[in-house]
C-alpha cells in the first residue's frame, strides 16, 4: 500500500519511491530484511546434513544448550535450505553444538553474513546469552578522553592484591569466512592483512610477528610459559572446523615489552590483547585503544573493513563475543572472599563480573587467585563495559580487605 519497491543485486539495495529522509531512517532495516530474502540456496546435501545434525541434537534429552533451546523444527525448516555468499550453511553453524551436546551456547556463525542469513535462530541465542530483550547495541565509544583525564582513572587498582591486568577485543574482516567454512586462501589473506598492519606499528606497539608454522619447540615452550601461545586442544572448536590445515597461516604478534599481542587466525580472525603485571588499568586500556586505532587507519588506507551488523556491533565467530567484544580482566588475590566460592560468585554477580580460574573457564583457582572480568559485552559502549569492570573490581577488593581485617 505504501508503493515502496526494492531493487537489489549482489552488492547493493536501492529503495525506490520514497523520499531521502525515509530511506535514510529505514534503510538499515530494509538491508537486514532483504539480505535474508536474498540468501542463496543450499544444496540438498547441505540441507540434509542440517536435518541430520538437528536430529542428533534433539536425541540428547539432557541437552541444555542455547542452540537446543532456540532451534526448533520450524526454524530448521526455514533455514536449512539457505547459505551465505561464502557457502556457509546452517549445518556449519550448528555442527559443533550438535556433536557436542554438552555445549553451553552450541552455535557459531559460519561467517559475518551468517548473522543476517541465520538471524531467526542466532538473534534468539544472542538475546538469551547477553540477557537483552532487543538487539540495539549502541555506537562505539572507547571513552579515551575520559580515561586520560578523569581523576578516578589515574588511580591504579590495588597492587597488593591485583597480580595482572588484561584487556582484549576480537575483530573479523568483512567478506571472509569463520572456521566452519573458511578456505586456506582466506586464512592466508587474513594473515597478509594483519602482517601489513603490524608493519605500521611504531613506539610501544613495535614488535615482531611469529608464525606458528615452523616455530621451534623451544619457542613454543617459551611462548606457552608466557601465556602467549594458543593451541589446538579444544574439542568444541575442532568440531566447528577451527583446526583445519593447522598450523598454517596462524601466528602471534607481540611488541618488544611483551605487553601487547595479537593472535592471528586462532578462533577469530584477530584477537588484540593488552596486558601487564600489576593494576594499572589505564595503561593497559589506552595501549589497546592505540593498537585498534592503528589497525583501523591501515584498514582505511587499504580499503579493508571489520565486520559489524546494526544492533549487534562487532561480529566475531561466537555469539557470546559480540557488541564491544571487550573482555577486561584482572588476576586478583581474594583468598578470604573465595573461601566460600558461592559468596565470591554472588559478590561478582552484583557488579556484573564473572570469576573463573586463572587458566580460563572451567579451571580451578591457584593460591586464592581468580580471574575476574566484565560479564556484559553487548548493549553498552566499550567505555561503559570497562568502567563497570573497574568499579566492580574496586568493590571486590574492598570486600576482600574487610574480611582480611576481621581475621
Amino acid at each position: 500500500s505504501s508503493g515502496i519497491n526494492a531493487e537489489y543485486g549482489d552488492n547493493q539495495i536501492k529503495v525506490v519511491g520514497v523520499n531521502s529522509t525515509f530511506a535514510l531512517i529505514f534503510f538499515p532495516r530494509f538491508t537486514s530484511y532483504f539480505l535474508r530474502k536474498m540468501a542463496l540456496a543450499a544444496s540438498p546435501e547441505q540441507a540434509a546434513e542440517a536435518t541430520k545434525l538437528f536430529d542428533l541434537l534433539k536425541k540428547d534429552e539432557k541437552c541444555t544448550s542455547l542452540l537446543n533451546k532456540h532451534l526448533n523444527a520450524e526454524r530448521l525448516g526455514a533455514l536449512k535450505d539457505k547459505k551465505t555468499k561464502v557457502n556457509g550453511t546452517l549445518a556449519d553453524c550448528i555442527r559443533s553444538g550438535c556433536e557436542n551436546t554438552d555445549s553451553g551456547v552450541g552455535i557459531y556463525a559460519c561467517d559475518p553474513e551468517g548473522y543476517t542469513v541465520f538471524a531467526p535462530v542466532l538473534d534468539e541465542v544472542i538475546k538469551d546469552y547477553h540477557k537483552v530483550e532487543v538487539l540495539n547495541h549502541p555506537a562505539h565509544d572507547f571513552g579515551k578522553k575520559t580515561v586520560e583525564t578523569d581523576p578516578e582513572w589515574q588511580k591504579e587498582l590495588d597492587s597488593d592484591l591485583v597480580v595482572s591486568t588484561r584487556v582484549r577485543v576480537g575483530r573479523s574482516y568483512n567478506g571472509l569466512a569463520f572456521p566452519p567454512c573458511i578456505k586456506d586462501e582466506d586464512r592466508a589473506q587474513i594473515e597478509t592483512n594483519a602482517k601489513g598492519a603490524f608493519e605500521t606499528f611504531t613506539g610501544q606497539l613495535a614488535g615482531k610477528y611469529h608464525p606458528l608454522d615452523g616455530m621451534s619447540e623451544d619457542e613454543k615452550r617459551e611462548h606457552t610459559e608466557n601465556h602467549f601461545l594458543f593451541n589446538d586442544h579444544d574439542r568444541f572448536l575442532r568440531s566447528a572446523g577451527g583446526y583445519k590445515n593447522w598450523p598454517h597461516n596462524r601466528g602471534i604478534y607481540f611488541n618488544k615489552d611483551k605487553n601487547f599481542l595479537v593472535w592471528v587466525n586462532e578462533e577469530d580472525h584477530l584477537r588484540l590483547i593488552s596486558m601487564q603485571k600489576g593494576g594499572n588499568l589505564k595503561e593497559v586500556y589506552l595501549r589497546l585503544i592505540t593498537a585498534i586505532e592503528a589497525i583501523e587507519e591501515y584498514n582505511k588506507a587499504k580499503g579493508l573493513t571489520f565486520a559489524e551488523r546494526e544492533g549487534l556491533g562487532y561480529l566475531t565467530f561466537c555469539p557470546s563475543n559480540l557488541g564491544t567484544t571487550l573482555r577486561a580482566s584482572v588476576h586478583v588475590k581474594v583468598p578470604n572472599l573465595a573461601k566460600n566460592e558461592a559468596d565470591l560468585k554472588a559478590a561478582c554477580a552484583k557488579y556484573n563480573l564473572q570469576p573463573r580460574g586463572i587458566h580460563g573457564e572451567h579451571t580451578e583457582s591457584v593460591g586464592g587467585v581468580y580471574d575476574i572480568s566484565n560479564k556484559r559485552r553487548m548493549g553498552l559502549t566499550e567505555f561503559q563495559a570497562i568502567e563497570e569492570m573497574r568499579k566492580g573490581v574496586t568493590e571486590i577488593i574492598k570486600l576482600e580487605k574487610a574480611l582480611a581485617e576481621k581475621k
